[in-house]
């Protein structure tokens, strides 16, 4: 956090800074793995940054876990069980949840704290903390796809923040190829992958990393206001992937609580520029 004026900077790699006026700073503690600050901004209210990085605001949240979330959600030949990564502030829970086909949802956190704060600080964003279908779990994601016995997972997604701390594994060859087994055979694997803008190098890693383990992929563009460039990236990935297949009823039964996705955002965010589409192998 910047002195001058009471400003949470976030500086990317010396090359882009994104700053917010705080107007009350809430909490801060270093937990077991990482820096955890929520704070109230007066653009974007209610924040949280960890290790210094801007992670969701109640202002802008749904720009994020919407179009992460959905995508997968609303294309997926089943979606009875459902796996989520990460995720510690609940909004991706919360939209997993509001699919009333997911009969249960494994969420996996490694960091205790930042659930424990966001159910503290952030009660708007995660609202399915209570949900019987909801099984949240305290460990390694890494681990729990790769050395766990689990029942197959109809969709797994992977809501991490950047390639750095505790999330770093997450984003290896290991981790994929857990997923690809734990995910079924028509599963879908939803991921964010970061912006091609100002991450390239992370993007195409990716995207050249998941045809190893899943013959279909797919990155689709959107906007999350909170991130340093705006455009930001997300990719399905499964062995029978088909991400034009909409099932109208799921769409139909969320779309009264979406203030972003619809089947329109679905059809047109998989159409990328040319210098995205020049990116992919």
């Amino acid at each position: 956090m910047s002195d001058a004026d009471n400003w949470y900077d976030e500086v990317f790699e010396g090359r882009i800074r994104l700053g917010l006026k705080v107007s009350q700073m809430l909490h801060t503690e270093r937990s077991e793995f990482q820096q955890i600050d929520v704070f109230d901004s007066e653009a974007m209210g209610r924040t949280l940054a960890l290790d210094g990085v801007l992670q969701t605001s109640e202002v802008d949240e749904r720009f994020y876990h919407e179009m992460l979330v959905h995508p997968a959600l609303c294309t997926a030949p089943s979606i009875r069980r459902v796996l989520v990564i990460g995720g510690g502030d609940g909004g991706t829970a919360r939209e997993v949840l509001r699919h009333r086909e997911v009969e249960y949802c494994r969420m996996v956190e490694i960091d205790r704290r930042v659930v424990e704060l966001s159910r503290q600080y952030l009660p708007t964003i995660g609202t399915a903390w209570d949900d019987p279908r909801l099984d949240l779990v305290f460990g390694d994601g890494v681990a729990h796809v790769t050395s766990e016995d689990v029942e197959p997972y109809d969709v797994v997604i992977l809501d991490g923040s950047d390639p750095v701390g505790p999330s770093l594994g997450l984003f290896g060859r290991d981790f994929y190829a857990g997923v690809a087994r734990v995910l079924a055979p028509n599963g879908v694997f939803a991921l964010q992958s970061e912006s091609p803008f100002l991450m390239e190098r992370t993007f195409t890693a990716i995207q050249a990393a998941l045809p190893e383990f899943f013959p279909r992929s797919a990155p689709y563009l959107g906007w999350v206001p909170l991130y340093g460039t705006g455009m930001w990236s997300w990719t399905l990935a499964g062995p029978t992937l088909d991400h034009q297949n909409l099932h109208e009823s799921r769409i139909e039964a969320i779309a009264d609580g979406c203030r972003v996705y619809s089947a329109e955002i679905h059809r047109a965010c998989f159409a990328l520029p040319p210098l995205v589409r020049a990116m992919l192998p």
